[in-house]
């Protein structure tokens, strides 16, 4: 049995001083409570440290592993966390050699081999580690456990492509009990959270659409697969019992097959649970429907978010979003939300692959016109693991590989764009704030209207100071980190970078019948792997 220590970095530096700061939503993360339950269905002892609200502290995770003294240390990134995974793997080692540090998420999933070579990871988990990661815990051998890239003394080892997982209902329960509800309660944004503490869930994963800005195909794959409604009720269940009363669903495209969507929600409605939720991750416009939105809402649904992105058709097509998904879509589909009785969220971008200054101040001129209860402005980035980092990088018009930069409301120049100067794209971020939030009566009176029917009013209040007093852009904080001089550096600017392309993965079709008093994980857990001194049985890499 291993003892492990999973770690999620500090998101305040990257986030904690824009205008969408106020909306972040902090609660537990789901990737590694996925991988928990696993570990722990496995026999392994698994502890959650959580950064995201705190600043960046190396000497607090110090003392965690010296206290905990774990056998295997993973910690997740994506791209603006990447930095603080260096500086951990390099603590890690410090502290002992003998732990193994294993990074995964969306940044090593894109660049696994870049990831390790540019820190002191041992292993990089490429996709959907739930299964991969326990293997790692359980002692088998590294080159027999498909979807890694590991170390071979001055080598970078892949063992191949695992296919994602196909059945979802296979996966035990998320270990959402790992994580110290209290720090939620305090932490969360009362701006977009209801009812703390919230948490996050999923009832499906990946997506077959192919956004030039989007990478979730890295991780989870060029899919789409279910849970079964029973399945989904059953975590709902879980989450309430746990003492959570509000889950945000992470699903990319929960709506698009509605029938299936309406028959969660009435599973949900079924199992008689008290508990709100929103779909945050911005459903697509084509899939709004009234019969899906009345049930979501009879199920506990307040608010749909959606993923607009663009003012202008043409722009929708070319990077990736178009067909159904037009603007006159987008209108109805915030009307058919309201009418439901759901709060609708809307995203945008400036800076998008083939926007122009016209373009973005379409864009503008919709976020302003469409009654939002919400809304987020982010400036496009080039996120490794995209097909616009690829483009962009093949082209040279990449500027900067500071990781820490990388993120959507960031002032610093990562990139050229093809049509627009960078100035104009932070003046135009600054202007669509301005006139979509701060001298929009339409959206003030709104949120005025919505605050003192919903008892919301003085949240609104408070967090409208606070938003005035931020910048809608900034320069990334200084870390204080703990070994910055000591990070290995692998030069690849320049050079011919290695970019995992999408999997393509069709999933078997299969109807899920169980019952939810009768749910249980089908896959059985495999014994595991003895310890010898302390130490997981595959041979350690020198350096």
């Amino acid at each position: 049995m291993a003892n492990v220590l999973l770690i999620n970095p500090s998101y305040q530096a990257s986030y904690g001083g824009t205008k969408i700061s106020v909306s972040n939503p902090i609660m537990p993360t789901l990737g590694l409570a996925t991988i928990a339950g696993v570990a722990r269905q496995r026999g392994h002892h698994v502890s959650i440290l959580d950064l995201s609200w705190r600043e960046y502290d190396h000497r607090e995770i110090a003392r965690h592993i010296r206290h905990i003294r774990p056998d295997v240390v993973g910690v997740t990134a994506t791209t603006p966390l990447m930095n603080q995974l260096r500086d951990i793997s390099v603590l890690v080692k410090d502290i002992s050699g003998d732990i193994l540090v294993v990074g995964g998420g969306p940044h090593p999933s894109a660049l696994p081999e870049v990831s390790i070579r540019e820190s002191m990871l041992d292993v990089v988990c490429s996709g959907e580690a739930d299964f991969s990661f326990s293997e790692i815990c359980d002692g088998t051998s590294l080159k027999k456990i498909r979807g890694l890239f590991y170390r071979d003394g001055e080598e970078v080892v892949a063992t191949g492509v695992r296919e994602p997982i196909a059945n979802l209902d296979e996966l035990p329960m998320p270990a959402w009990d790992l994580y110290d509800l209290e720090s939620y309660i305090r932490a969360g944004s009362r701006l977009i959270i209801k009812r703390p503490p919230a948490t996050l869930a999923e009832f499906s994963r990946g997506c077959v659409f192919k956004c030039d800005f989007c990478a979730s195909k890295i991780t989870m794959a060029l899919s789409y697969r279910k849970k079964s409604p029973q399945r989904c009720a059953a975590e709902v269940i879980r989450m309430r019992d746990l003492g959570y009363r509000e889950f945000f669903l992470a699903d990319d495209i929960f709506t698009s097959d509605q029938k299936w969507a309406v028959r969660v929600c009435e599973a949900i409605i079924a199992s008689g649970t008290d508990m709100i939720w929103t779909c945050s991750n911005g459903i697509r416009v084509e899939s709004a429907d009234d019969r899906l939105f009345s049930t979501m809402r009879q199920a506990g649904c307040y608010r749909v978010s959606f993923g607009f992105e663009s003012g202008n058709d043409d722009i929708l097509k070319r990077f990736g979003k178009g067909g159904r998904a037009t603007i006159k879509q987008g209108r109805k589909a915030v009307r058919m939300a309201r009418d439901a009785g759901l709060d609708a969220t809307g995203f945008f971008q400036v800076g998008l692959s083939h926007d122009t200054e016209e373009t973005m101040e379409e864009t503008i001129d919709y976020a302003r016109t469409l009654p939002l209860d919400l809304l987020k402005f982010g400036i496009t980035i080039p996120f490794p693991g995209t097909p616009m980092f690829r483009d962009y990088f093949d082209q040279g018009m990449i500027r900067s590989l500071n990781w820490d930069d990388y993120h959507v409301s960031t002032q610093q120049m990562l990139y050229v764009h093809k049509n627009l100067s960078h100035q104009t794209i932070l003046k135009c971020m600054r202007r669509a704030y301005r006139r979509v939030i701060l001298f929009n009566p339409a959206y003030i009176l709104r949120r005025l209207i919505r605050g003192i029917r919903t008892g919301e009013f003085f949240w609104d209040i408070f967090f409208f100071i606070r938003y005035l007093f931020l910048s809608s852009t900034t320069t990334t904080k200084p870390f204080h980190y703990y070994a910055r001089d000591r990070w290995p550096e692998y030069k690849f600017a320049g050079t011919t970078l290695k970019l995992r392309d999408y999997q393509i993965f069709k999933n078997p079709r299969a109807e899920h019948k169980e019952k939810p008093s009768e749910f249980l994980p089908s896959r059985p857990p495999d014994p595991p792997s003895p310890l010898r001194n302390n130490r997981l049985l595959y041979p350690r890499v020198s350096r």
